[in-house]
């Protein structure tokens, strides 16, 4: 009876949490739609005209291996397109699925050779192989994160170049050109693509919009729009760059303020996080005996799985309670 009210309890958390996260999910989809709705609306394309361009993300779907095939049959392909243009890589989407099945095979035999013997065999190397599979796509997250964090720093400073070359009587383009030549990357590096795409013939506007496709960030989509905008109702853009510099630095001082009166809950929630599990770890080689006895007794494995996942559950309420937008 005590199993049943404690694995009962576990789907109850689990429920709620999934619950919770999910309806989390929708309030950010809905602010982003809204969000693409303003930026659509300033550059004057109506949301069915976007919709309709294919980007260039779409374009390189084309099968050429039988993992590229593949990948574009379970629709992966795009979302790892675009995660290795953000993180600036080169891999291709056969290397990616080569790299995820070998980190599979790896955490397989790793699971096969360190099970805990909590669960079936089959069931410790599943997991351990899903665990291996993911790795890949946690350093592509990263490194993607990463970049764009690095881009988003660099361009307060872009737009003013771009404001004092126009200024100095310099045409977009010759700006785009020379800041793309002048400044490192990853800014220099997605602004030189602009610049060369248009070169080829595509035109200013599915550059830019090709740019906001690589770098996914809601400033970037800003700048696109103003460009747009005043190429097709005029203006003043050196201005607007300027006040759109000023604007975005101004926001990352209010963040690093956020980000400093909220450092105190990250740590609790890594401490909190980690101490359980670092202290099982800890007893497993200081005292194996102590542990034993719970992991070999099918009520005491129920309460092992349920305290790790309430205290997954707490670490992503707590991240989510000080992830604060700005």
């Amino acid at each position: 009876m005590p199993s049943v009210v404690i694995l009962v309890f576990v789907v109850i958390l689990i429920v709620v949490f999934a619950i919770t996260m999910f309806g989390l999910h929708l309030v950010e989809k809905q602010r982003e739609k809204r969000v693409v709705g303003m930026l659509n609306t300033l550059a004057g394309k109506s949301n069915e005209k976007v919709k309709s361009k294919r980007t260039s993300i779409e374009k390189q779907v084309t099968g050429e291996s039988s993992l590229e095939k593949l990948a574009a049959q379970l629709g992966g392909l795009n979302w790892i397109q675009a995660m290795v243009q953000q993180a600036g890589l080169s891999w291709t989407s056969s290397y990616f699925l080569s790299m995820m099945l070998a980190g599979a095979v790896g955490g397989a035999v790793m699971g096969k050779l360190f099970a805990p013997g909590m669960f079936p065999a089959l069931i410790e190397i599943a997991i351990a192989a899903l665990i291996g599979a993911l790795i890949p796509v946690g350093i592509l997250r990263f490194k993607a994160k990463k970049r764009l964090a690095a881009f988003e720093e660099q361009l307060p400073d872009a737009l003013e170049f771009l404001a004092r070359s126009m200024r100095a009587g310099n045409a977009f383009s010759m700006s785009l050109e020379m800041l793309g030549r002048d400044t490192p990357d990853p800014m220099g590096f997605e602004i030189r693509r602009v610049y060369n795409e248009q070169n080829l013939g595509t035109t200013m506007d599915v550059a830019l919009r090709n740019m906001t496709v690589r770098v996914p960030l809601v400033d970037a989509r800003f700048f696109v729009s103003a460009v747009l905008l005043q190429r097709e109702t005029g203006g003043n853009l050196s201005e607007i760059l300027t006040n759109l510099a000023y604007i975005i630095r101004e926001r990352f001082k209010l963040k690093g303020m956020v980000r400093a009166i909220s450092s105190q809950g990250r740590f609790t929630a890594w401490v909190l996080t980690a101490v359980p599990i670092g202290l099982a770890i800890g007893l497993t080689f200081i005292a194996p005996a102590y542990l034993d006895t719970m992991i070999k007794d099918p009520e005491g494995k129920l309460i092992l799985i349920a305290v790790f996942v309430m205290i997954i559950m707490a670490y992503f309420v707590m991240e989510k309670i000080i992830d604060i937008k700005v």
